[in-house]
């Protein structure tokens, strides 16, 4: 059975909206992207990687995927396992891309998603995609959150936890500090 791990840059106040650039994702007005770049440090750039080579599909909501279309393939030397990966996509609006291998989901989401966990293959990271997440913790489909906590509250922006969300129990199983303040942590369902 494949695990979904979520990953996120997020804030304080918990937004995950366009941690990268200003252009990332100024949806609903927000003017606050590219806010981790104060915090990158050697530390956190390790850790990033580490995670980055391990092997993995991707599963994005559409919105992150079409960030990342245009960019990635023009950079697969910073992160080659992106390319590699294939790229489950939930959309209701999409269904081909030039960037393969990519595999588009409509309908129900969530049980399209849990029936896709229980196949074999690469565990499925989540990065971004904060419709989806929300879709994917409403039904108990994410197995861990692996958060970098950035010391930054930007009161604005897509949040990771929005709207009603179901009690569930997680554990610490790594944790690091950088010296730029960002808490990566890693949360395995208890």
């Amino acid at each position: 059975m494949r695990k979904i791990m979520v990953l996120e840059h997020i804030s304080l106040d918990g937004v995950i909206q366009a941690p990268g650039g200003p252009d990332e994702d100024p949806s609903g007005g927000f003017t606050h992207g590219g806010w981790v770049s104060p915090f990158s440090d050697e530390t956190l750039g390790t850790l990033l990687r580490k995670q980055m080579n391990l092997p993995f599909d991707l599963l994005l909501g559409r919105t992150t995927f079409e960030i990342w279309e245009p960019y990635w393939p023009q950079h697969g030397d910073v992160w080659p396992n992106v390319n590699k990966a294939v790229k489950y996509v939930a959309s209701q609006t999409r269904s081909s891309s030039p960037w393969q291998p990519s595999v588009f989901f409509r309908g129900d989401i969530a049980e399209q998603v849990a029936h896709l966990k229980q196949q074999p293959g690469a565990d499925l990271h989540v990065w971004g995609s904060s419709q989806l997440v929300q879709t994917l913790i409403q039904h108990g489909l994410v197995d861990t959150f692996w958060l970098m906590i950035y010391p930054i509250i930007l009161g604005t922006g897509k949040r990771l936890f929005a709207g009603s969300t179901p009690p569930t129990a997680f554990q610490v199983t790594a944790s690091t500090v950088t010296p730029n303040g960002v808490v990566v942590i890693n949360y395995e369902r208890a």
